[in-house]
């Protein structure tokens, strides 16, 4: 797997985030195992969000994780508070802003750089065989300036998956593994009736899931490795974008995700008339597809192979009054025991070495936790999202034919001066 960069730019953060982060805690060192287990005293609020669909199952396993936590630490008095995915962001800077923020929060990769001020980081309450544990990848994902933001959780692995009833209806009994695969092998699909890969093109959708696979297996990365400027309109992010042009001007592209996002079960792909994805885990395809039909696969390769995954994690604020408590609490749940009862109950994939295969025999969730090691989170970058925002509509422009794919990335990287920071 390639080595994704970790990147964070030198410019400042909101006035929001800046004001607290100077006004909060002072900064200094960690007062790490100050206390054995029994001894150890204080309060933690943690916040997290729906990672469990069922939330009657959720909160019973943090009402049990709670529970055990207190069996060690029984001087320790946990909070654990589960709100809604919408809006996160705006109530964690306004609890910040406010003085009022929990100690420990539940993140994804693109957040950490945002509030990196704010996080006081991990390494010095995780031991070193705790942190030997995770899997290189994990750790990379929350490593930012050459310490460990946050302690990581779960884990997912977006790769390849195909529709097996569709590969039969053509006869085709090899899966593609490579770009050059998916271009010898789509004729064949589209004289059969079938489209050969579906794109979601829509520009609210990340390209964390659509384009950027492509350009990191075409070996390119969206920044610099400084983070300074952006680099998605090098040779290797023309040939990806020249690979969808390809397959949309041959028609191998569904068409109605192109430009919209409808409810899945109204896509041709969820109606069985496409034969791969790369933008959905195939574990969303099996009340469509059928399991018997989801067949998960690795990554494309065309000069690395790499696919999209994220990794969620456990951060301490810097504001946080009890450090020893919330690390005491991070390392509990981070231990591989309870990330793995966590794992599985959610339906995500393991962190931890140690823990070995939890899904073996399942055909989706056990073929996709061989591929967690080729995954990537994506630049650690706080211009991320915005760029993004400059890049989907270029990247769409191209699709429906209004603009070449060197033109197109050009236009986006001159617009993306604007928002580098």
């Amino acid at each position: 797997m390639r080595t994704r960069k970790v990147m964070v730019t030198g410019a400042a953060l909101s006035a929001v985030l800046l004001a607290s982060a100077c006004g909060g805690d002072d900064g200094g060192d960690a007062n790490t195992g100050a206390s054995e287990p029994g001894e150890l005293e204080g309060s933690v609020t943690m916040w997290t969000y729906p990672v469990m669909a069922d939330e009657t199952e959720h909160r019973s396993f943090w009402d049990d994780t709670i529970a055990a936590f207190g069996e060690e630490y029984p001087g320790v008095d946990v909070t654990v508070e589960i709100f809604p995915w919408a809006d996160r962001d705006q109530a964690l800077t306004t609890a910040i802003a406010g003085n009022s923020a929990p100690d420990v929060v539940y993140f994804i990769p693109d957040q950490l750089p945002g509030y990196a001020r704010n996080i006081e980081p991990i390494d010095p309450y995780l031991d070193d065989d705790a942190k030997a544990d995770y899997l290189p990848n994990a750790v990379e994902a929350v490593t930012i300036d050459g310490q460990m933001v946050s302690a990581p959780i779960l884990a997912s692995a977006v790769t390849l998956t195909c529709n097996k009833e569709v590969f039969d209806a053509v006869g085709e009994t090899e899966y593609p593994q490579t770009w050059d695969d998916l271009r010898e092998m789509a004729p064949a699909f589209k004289d059969a009736g079938y489209y050969m890969i579906a794109y979601s093109g829509d520009v609210s959708q990340t390209l964390n899931l659509t384009f950027y696979p492509l350009l990191w297996q075409a070996g390119g990365d969206v920044f610099n490795e400084d983070g300074t400027d952006v680099t998605f309109n090098s040779d290797a992010g023309v040939e990806a974008l020249t690979l969808l042009q390809e397959m949309v001007e041959g028609e191998y592209v569904a068409e109605d995700m192109l430009t919209a996002m409808p409810p899945t079960e109204q896509t041709q792909l969820a109606q069985g008339n496409v034969a791969c994805a790369w933008h959905t885990e195939g574990k969303n395809l099996v009340e469509f597809w059928g399991e018997e039909n989801t067949v998960i696969l690795p990554p494309l390769t065309n000069v690395e192979q790499v696919a999209y995954g994220t990794v969620g994690s456990l951060a301490m604020l810097s504001s946080a009054d009890d450090k020893d408590a919330a690390g005491a609490w991070i390392a509990f749940v981070t231990d591989a025991e309870q990330v793995a009862t966590y794992n599985e109950a959610s339906g995500f994939l393991p962190v931890k070495e140690s823990i070995g295969s939890l899904y073996d025999g399942d055909p989706i969730l056990g073929e996709a936790e061989k591929y967690t090691d080729l995954t990537t989170v994506g630049p650690l970058h706080e211009d991320a999202r915005e760029i993004m925002g400059v890049l989907a509509p270029e990247i769409q422009a191209v699709l429906i034919g209004q603009k070449e794919p060197r033109q197109a990335l050009d236009d986006a990287a001159q617009a993306a001066q604007s928002v580098l920071r």
